[in-house]
């Protein structure tokens, strides 16, 4: 045998409706059984009232009936209403006399009493000798030891029970047609706002990446729910356009550094074949040739040098974490540059606004001091490189509050490749600034960009590639801190290392 049972409904809208159906029919025939039950036994309790209250004839009356008088035959009925009395003779059989009307059926009692299967002044029910009715019976002796046998017709009972349940079907049909039709409604009403959702979500989908739902009543479910879901749309978009901005940085990324790398490689590839050539060349085409093929060569080496490395930092290296002394790296740092960089002096002082009296002391901090000594020496490199010979250079170290004074935080004519730190924190700063031309706005926007110049030119004549101050960033920003940069045309430039104080 091959069948399958219908599925349920798969939609939110049709299981709604198929429980409130479910359940309400279930309370609409529970409530109807009761109020059946109650009714029957209510009408069965009065039959047993009256049952019980039945008065028998006069013991005259019973002595006449048990020798069966034929003058009984044309007596009225004696007995009240619908009532039918039944006797047992000394013998235990059923007397063919009877008290009562002879309108319907007889019930169906046994022909002797042994076969009576019901306790004395205990009712109960017995079908009638023909039809569908029933009987109500009482078992009662009299006092001459007859048996007698009280019956009353349950023809009203089961009429009025018939009726009531012919009207409880038609009242659960009425009510289950009537259910189904609301719930549709009170359904689709209720489901509006996720039939909203749906159309938002498909909009989104196909053209409208910026559009967001419009139910975010935080007091209903459907409403927190669109809320949640416009954050997520929220955390999404912006994590797809970091990719996109990411993609286009890596893009860009690659191209500079297929451009860095061409120029050295063109001039080592043309002098490599001009030394295959058969010509004669004299000492000093040469050496020239050579001079250019090594320089060339070195800033391969410095490019890919840089390139490593800020691989290895964009990987969230384990820097070193030591108590350190920023003075004592700037102090380093200075003769160093004095060495390396004697057309512009540079000298060491205290952090602090022009005017303000303050001395040298241990600025403490924690990090790595190679990685920190490595972006000092780039800010020192940073500003002779482009800024004209016998500009000041001047390095201060403090601790102070981050503000607007101080760094750390944003400001107008301030710029930062890194989040602010908390205001009014404490903090190690360490300033290079020297007294050049500054840089335009456009310029110092994208300064910590990688491969980015504000003057390629100059820069590619001394080496550079771009990405000195790109690293420098890097290294601020994994010992929680950030490389800032003050300036405006014809101001100098600022450059501020932050960091959290020890």
């Amino acid at each position: 045998m091959s069948g399958r049972l219908s599925p349920s409904p798969k939609s939110l809208r049709g299981r709604l409706i198929v429980v409130v159906t479910v359940l309400v029919t279930a309370a609409v025939i529970a409530s109807q059984l009761a109020g059946f039950v109650v009714l029957r036994t209510w009408l069965l309790d009065r039959v047993d009232q009256q049952l019980t209250g039945f008065q028998p004839p006069s013991p005259a009356f019973m002595a006449a009936l048990r020798k069966s008088d034929p003058k009984l035959a044309g007596q009225t009925n004696p007995l009240p209403s619908d009532f039918r009395v039944y006797l047992y003779d000394d013998a235990g059989r059923l007397m063919k006399t009877s008290l009562g009307s002879k309108d319907t059926p007889a019930p169906r009692l046994p022909d002797r009493t042994g076969d009576l299967a019901m306790r004395e002044n205990r009712p109960t029910t017995v079908p009638a000798v023909s039809g569908d009715g029933h009987w109500r019976v009482l078992l009662r002796h009299t006092d001459d030891g007859m048996k007698i046998v009280i019956t009353l017709p349950l023809d009203t009972v089961d009429g009025a029970l018939s009726k009531l349940l012919w009207a409880d079907v038609v009242l659960l049909a009425v009510t289950v047609a009537a259910l189904l039709a609301l719930s549709r409604t009170v359904v689709r009403l209720g489901l509006l706002p996720l039939t909203r959702m749906e159309r938002t979500a498909a909009e989104i989908t196909e053209s409208r990446p910026d559009l967001r739902l419009s139910d975010t009543d935080p007091h209903t479910e459907i409403g927190r729910l669109g809320r949640v879901l416009n954050s997520m749309l929220d955390r999404l978009q912006r994590a797809l356009g970091e990719r996109e901005a990411s993609e286009a940085r890596l893009r860009r990324f690659v191209a500079d550094a297929g451009h860095e790398l061409r120029t050295p490689l063109t001039a080592i590839q043309g002098y490599a074949q001009l030394a295959l050539r058969p010509e004669r060349r004299s000492a000093e085409e040469e050496r020239e040739a050579q001079r250019i093929v090594a320089q060339s060569a070195e800033r391969m080496s410095l490019l890919v040098d840089d390139l490593q490395l800020l691989a290895t930092l964009d990987k969230e290296p384990a820097y070193q974490s030591e108590q350190i002394d920023l003075l004592s790296l700037a102090a380093d740092a200075v003769s160093s540059a004095a060495v390396h960089g004697p057309a512009h002096p540079v000298d060491l002082g205290p952090l602090g606004e022009e005017g303000e009296e303050a001395e040298l002391d241990i600025v403490p901090a924690v990090g790595d001091p190679h990685r920190l000594r490595q972006i000092v020496e780039n800010l020192l490199s940073n500003a002779r490189v482009h800024t004209p010979a016998d500009t000041p250079v001047h390095v201060r170290v403090g601790v102070t509050k981050a503000g607007f004074r101080g760094g750390g935080t944003n400001r107008p004519g301030r710029y930062a490749a890194s989040a602010p730190l908390s205001p009014g924190s404490t903090v190690a700063v360490l300033e290079v600034a020297d007294e050049g031309p500054g840089l335009a706005p456009r310029d110092a926007e994208h300064v910590f960009e990688r491969f980015y110049r504000a003057d390629p030119s100059r820069s590619r004549a001394h080496g550079g590639s771009g990405l000195g101050l790109a690293i420098a960033a890097t290294i601020a920003e994994g010992h929680r801190g950030r490389l800032e940069l003050d300036t405006a045309p014809g101001r100098g430039c600022t450059f501020r290392l932050v960091l959290p104080a020890a």
